[in-house]
């Protein structure tokens, strides 16, 4: 009796051995700018297609959906309870390499900001679904859809189109033509993060060339959308939309598409830039898209007492960015000669060998607003519907 207890014991343990555990998956509310690929891409699931494939099993969603705003979503991203002792036997599996890249896993996302704590504080073991599944890299992901679906859009119930990253009083952005359908534009306000750019003062108050350069480059990227182009906001600000009044606040949360932070080296941070740039851009030309543009926004700091109007580069072998800053100054100096009769628009295209002309491979504008730092100019940026005439003009530039 006695032995044949102690063999059932042991056939127990055998069994609760090789019993895997039964993992939950991690839900996340879908937010400001949320799609399917950049929301896998911020929990490094994206080079997979099976975790695609998963995310749509478990939501029970169709090919290259877009996701509401709000609605809570299943990740191909696996729970499990860590026991306290070793991943292999929280998980229930024997080796050990692929327990030493879940652990990586989780503390990388740790290290970004994307968990909380360590899963060896809260027991929650993170373990991405290919892990366990389909480990070979593809990158056979599905391709967004053929008519380019807006990439910062959430689709209400009743099917308005909302940006969340313009703010609440700017997100509804009907389309008013399709004057710029199939054409792809990046916009990039400059500095951001870690770095402010140039300053002015204004009484009292501080100017960043960041904040202003931002302001600018959403309301352009709005202009850019409700013409019906498809249009990406590569440097964003999780609270800061389209601001009224004079004096934007300063602040250093900015961060690049696809929620990747700020680097603290300049140079670092501008290939960032460039990089993810570049990514969308081969991807828009694989589908057969032929007309991209990088269009970036910045404020310019000179002596106080120089004054200047709105001005353009384009790199000196980019023909086609050229060609295009021509068109951008063309239109500021009409608008300049119907509104401001009284004085001479001054502004120039030139060629600048700069990093964001010269390591995005596509066509790229450079756009010079004004001289934060001369009082003149200042009004150029700080009153609020100035700016809105700025991103206005430089549309008129990019239709012409």
């Amino acid at each position: 009796m006695q032995r044949r207890l102690v063999l059932s014991i042991a056939i127990i343990l055998l069994i609760l051995a090789n019993t895997k555990a039964t993992p939950s998956y991690y839900e996340v509310e879908a937010q400001t700018g949320d799609g399917i690929y950049s929301i896998l891409r911020r929990f490094q699931l994206d080079k997979h297609s099976c975790n695609f494939d998963r995310f749509y099993s478990l939501n029970k969603l169709k090919r290259n959906a877009r996701l509401i705003r709000g609605k809570t979503y299943s990740l191909p991203l696996m729970v499990y309870t860590f026991n306290g002792k070793t991943i292999r036997s929280s998980i229930g599996i024997d080796d050990w390499d692929l327990a030493i890249s879940i652990q990586e896993y989780n503390e990388y996302m740790e290290e970004q900001g994307v968990r909380g704590s360590s899963f060896k504080k809260d027991k929650e073991l993170w373990v991405p679904y290919h892990m366990l599944n389909c480990p070979t890299q593809d990158r056979e992901v599905p391709p967004p859809p053929p008519d380019m679906k807006q990439p910062e859009a959430v689709v209400s119930a009743s099917g308005k189109r909302h940006f969340p990253i313009f703010g609440e009083k700017y997100a509804l952005t009907p389309l008013v033509s399709n004057k710029l359908k199939g054409k792809v534009f990046y916009v990039v306000g400059g500095h951001g993060g870690p770095d402010p750019g140039a300053m002015g003062a204004r009484g009292n108050y501080k100017l960043c060339e960041d904040e202003y350069a931002y302001d600018v480059a959403l309301r352009l990227c709005r202009n850019l959308i409700s013409h019906g182009a498809t249009a990406y906001m590569i440097n964003r600000d999780p609270n800061d939309g389209i601001r009224q009044g004079k004096f934007l606040k300063c602040d250093t949360d900015e961060v690049l598409w696809g929620g990747v932070k700020m680097s603290t080296g300049q140079k670092t941070r501008l290939f960032q830039r460039s990089d993810i740039i570049n990514e969308l851009f081969l991807k828009h030309q694989k589908q057969g898209v032929t007309d991209q543009t990088a269009i970036m926004i910045h404020v310019d700091s000179r002596s106080k007492g120089e004054r200047t109007d709105l001005f353009f580069y384009h790199h000196p072998e980019n023909n086609a960015g050229k060609k295009k800053a021509q068109k951008m100054l063309k239109a500021v100096k009409q608008q300049y000669r119907k509104y401001q009769k009284e004085r001479q628009y001054k502004g120039t295209v030139t060629a600048r060998d700069l990093h964001m002309l010269r390591e995005c491979g596509l066509p790229g504008v450079y756009v010079e607003l004004a001289n934060i730092r001369n009082t003149s100019d200042q009004q150029r940026i700080i009153v609020e519907r100035n700016r809105q005439l700025l991103a206005d003009w430089l549309l008129l530039g990019v239709m012409n």
